[in-house]
């Protein structure tokens, strides 16, 4: 038995289970950052992963909690754009979300698989297919238990995910053997060819701070649990790239030309044995356990909300009456993500930046427009520096954004666009529909 969203939405998640889920919907750990490396080189890599938390991810992080603690509603940004620019716009926002998180959350099983192999090196096409469909059906059952299940299995996730790279860092922080960030890039010529397509791959491995906004509808005190868990989170996800990436180079265990996805374990067994290689290799598992389970969490609110407010099909609006979960949301949003799984890994971060980015920027601007055109509404928290603060945390990452559109490559542009011009096909088709 079913009854409509608005009479039995829970908050089932607390400060720590939120941050957890933030962790995830940014980062997961250094699990499969490895292809930075040889790509953009040693010293370019390191320099990305500890500048851009400060001109990416920080101002990101502290718009959306200040649009949270004003608004701290379920479906976080888009409601926050339906506010400032009306449904057109909130439908637009809510439609590439979800077509972008098609891209993005089908990475995992991918990578859930290319970690196994450390154990099964020889795994079969079968193998891997029927693996990668068995995470997606656990990980979507764990969803429709609730959302409470789903935040506490979120922090022991975080825990195991984590607890590999700290003992990865301190043993290999004793052992060494060259600097890490030597040489700055693959050849002394090429990083300006290489400077946009790299700032563009590691701001994917720092998007994500909007994400969890979609479920504070389902959080306890959101307009103070989201941006704690936001700021506690930031220095936490930066550690866990800047350091085991240092640590692994300066340890010479493997040619940075040979990093790889799936290569930190074989790097942790060259620098404290076989049995940390197992470790690391297990919490690469974990880790991308975590990452889907809380990204499906997040991006199912997306149909949810948009049905909810009449601009997609009301089943997806229908939540279950014994967890209160959005179960046909989440179910359509998991086989959404299965088909897009059949993709590579590699072939589809730039074009997730570039989807990601669009939608972001409308967020930015939805963020200047309420400053401006409702500066009475209750804003608990908000970012410092009066209305210079507010430009400069909304301009710099749009720059940033746009600078990635600019240099995703003609394909991924093109893929970008065609994907971009589906929100005002679906709205039509949608609004028809739902009017009928």
């Amino acid at each position: 038995m079913s009854v409509a969203a608005p009479e039995v939405l829970r908050r089932g998640l607390g400060l720590v289970p939120l941050a957890a889920i933030v962790f995830f919907n940014v980062s997961g750990g250094p699990y499969g950052i490895e292809d930075t490396v040889p790509a953009f080189g040693p010293g370019l890599t390191l320099l990305l992963l500890v500048v851009t938390p400060f001109i990416w991810s920080l101002p990101v992080a502290l718009v959306m909690s200040e649009l949270a603690a004003a608004m701290p509603d379920e479906g976080g940004y888009i409601t926050w754009v339906r506010r400032a620019f009306g449904p057109f716009w909130s439908f637009q926002v809510g439609w590439w979300s979800w077509i972008d998180s098609f891209v993005d959350v089908a990475v995992y099983p991918a990578l859930f698989v290319e970690y196994l192999k450390f154990w099964r090196p020889d795994m079969g096409a079968l193998e891997r297919w029927v693996l990668a469909l068995a995470f997606i059906v656990v990980l979507t059952g764990l969803n429709l238990a609730g959302v409470r299940p789903v935040g506490l299995a979120a922090v022991v996730l975080a825990i195991l995910a984590l607890v590999p790279i700290a003992l990865f860092v301190v043993i290999g922080a004793f052992v060494p053997a060259r600097v890490p960030w030597q040489p700055f890039a693959p050849d002394s010529g090429s990083v300006a060819a290489t400077l946009g397509l790299g700032l563009a791959v590691v701001m994917w491995n720092y998007s994500g701070w909007d994400t969890a906004s979609t479920v504070l509808g389902e959080t306890k005190q959101p307009e103070r649990a989201f941006v704690r868990a936001q700021l506690a989170t930031l220095p936490l996800i930066a550690l866990a790239y800047v350091l085991p990436v240092a640590v692994g180079l300066a340890s010479g265990a493997t040619a940075w030309g040979d990093w790889d996805t799936g290569t930190l374990p074989v790097i942790a067994a060259g620098v404290g044995g076989a049995w940390l290689g197992h470790a690391v290799a297990a919490g690469a598992v974990i880790s991308t356990a975590g990452l889907f389970m809380s990204l499906l969490l997040t991006n199912s609110r997306l149909p949810f909300v948009l049905a909810r407010d009449g601009m997609m099909p009301r089943a997806l609006g229908v939540l279950s009456a014994s967890t209160g979960t959005p179960w046909r949301a989440v179910v359509v949003s998991a086989l959404c993500y299965a088909a897009f799984a059949a993709f590579s890994f590699k072939e589809l971060i730039v074009l997730n930046v570039w989807l990601y980015s669009l939608a972001l920027l409308i967020e930015l601007a939805a963020f200047l427009r309420l400053r401006r055109a409702a500066p009475d509404l209750p804003r608990p928290w908000r970012v410092p520096g009066g209305s210079a603060g507010a430009v400069i945390v909304a301009v710099l990452p749009a720059i940033l954004a746009l600078v990635a559109m600019a240099t995703a490559g003609w394909a991924n542009t093109l893929a970008g666009v065609i994907a971009a011009l589906t929100g005002p096909a679906a709205w039509l088709v949608v609004r028809r529909r739902v009017a009928a």
